[in-house]
């Protein structure tokens, strides 16, 4: 949605100017989220929220109810989650891990990992032997896999499908593969494979990227008369930036996966969504500070800018918005106003690119007005240059519906 929560509104309506800017959760909303995915989903496909997308504690535990784990990118991260919802399923991803990062996930017992290179096997297998003697470690390898030409053309960020610096080339498998199961690593466990090939995709070129995940996968473990219990086949749906009212078809992607489930039911699959499942839940809400002309354009100056939401910029998109009239005036200067339909939203950095949304339809857009830039409860302020020219770092709000609001203040918990 574009338009703020009920909750949300009202929330930064009463918030005193000297408190914005703002990053304001709607828990109630991202429970409601949660639990429509996870309706969606037929039994044997499991839910892992990637934390990468927003690891705000208050986040993490309001979705445990939904998700079957939490799948981390780093040593930080893991630290950060295990402490956040202790006792969770956590499967540990991401490419560069260090032999330190290994270390601490093997002591705190991490249910998975994902292999991202031959190397980083051979060294989670000799940690594995020393710190976890008596245990197998699993493993899903995580590979680069070819798809079909043009089914990742739709996407926001391709991760696979050509030369990245992600998972293991294809040509490695059979050596992986043996090195998993001959006895060489007795300590690790070949419990699947795992491939994230890209963001941004809809249902159904979503369903066409995990059908040949699969498929892949059954016909490497045939190869070498290996069974393989779990096949992961990331996340990556799409958010749509420019209509945030169209949102990703989980019906269709959950009756699509159940009916790979049913052509494969030996298998397990894993989903591991990120921006999908929180992107809707928060809102970074601002001031008017200034409105002014230059060139035949015009331009509103808000509190805070991109060095708290980096998503526009980073994205090179327009963050949907809503502007909140705010009706007094206290200062005993004239108050600015707009005068044309278009303004373009800026925030308070010196340079150009601070721009949060261009030609917003405005019209008498007044300082002190306030707006709600809605879609930031994903890779929005875990992302952003912080501290960047030294401006004060925004308040964080977390409504609970009819419950206290669980947090609140200033800074990034974790």
């Amino acid at each position: 949605m574009t338009n703020p929560t009920a909750a949300v509104r009202d929330r930064v309506l009463s918030l005193p100017s000297g408190e914005l800017p703002a990053y304001v959760y709607d828990l109630a909303a991202l429970r409601e989220h949660a639990a429509h995915v996870r309706a969606t989903l037929p039994p044997r496909v499991e839910l892992y929220y990637a934390a990468k997308a927003n690891p705000e504690p208050e986040i993490l535990a309001a979705l445990g109810p939904y998700v079957d784990g939490y799948e981390v990118a780093s040593g930080g991260e893991f630290a950060h989650v295990a402490k956040a919802v202790p006792g969770r399923p956590l499967a540990f991803g991401g490419p560069g891990k260090t032999p330190a990062e290994i270390t601490a996930a093997l002591e705190r017992g991490v249910e998975r990992f994902h292999v991202e290179s031959e190397y980083e096997l051979r060294m989670l297998a000799e940690l594995a032997r020393r710190i976890a003697p008596d245990s197998r470690v699993a493993v899903l390898p995580r590979f680069n896999l070819p798809v079909a030409s043009g089914s990742l053309a739709a996407s926001a960020l391709a991760m696979g499908g050509r030369p990245t610096p992600f998972g293991l080339d294809p040509s490695e498998a059979d050596t992986i593969v043996r090195l998993l199961t001959d006895g060489t690593y007795p300590h690790l466990e070949l419990r699947g494979v795992h491939a994230h090939l890209a963001s941004g995709l809809r249902a159904p070129e979503q369903l066409v990227v995990a059908e040949s995940i699969v498929r892949w996968a059954v016909g490497l473990a045939e190869r070498h008369g290996v069974r393989l219990s779990e096949v992961n086949v990331g996340g990556g749906m799409t958010v749509d930036y420019a209509a945030p009212e169209d949102r990703f078809d989980w019906v269709a992607y959950g009756e699509g996966l159940a009916e790979l489930t049913c052509r494969y039911p030996d298998l397990t699959l894993r989903i591991e969504p990120g921006r999908a499942m929180t992107a809707y839940c928060g809102w970074y809400v601002t001031e008017v500070l200034d409105v002014k002309q230059s060139q035949g354009e015009e331009f509103a100056v808000v509190r805070g800018g991109t060095h708290h939401m980096r998503t526009p910029a980073t994205k090179g998109h327009d963050q949907p918005c809503t502007v909140l009239a705010v009706e007094n005036w206290a200062h005993p200067w004239p108050r600015p106003a707009a005068r044309r339909e278009l303004v373009t939203l800026t925030g308070q950095l010196c340079t150009p690119k601070d721009v949060l949304a261009r030609n917003v339809p405005a019209p008498g857009l007044r300082a002190g007005d306030r707006v709600a830039f809605s879609l930031a409860g994903a890779y929005a302020w875990n992302i952003s240059h912080h501290d960047f020219l030294m401006h004060p770092r925004p308040g964080f709000h977390f409504l609970d519906g009819v419950h206290a609001e669980s947090a609140a203040g200033e800074g990034a918990q974790g």
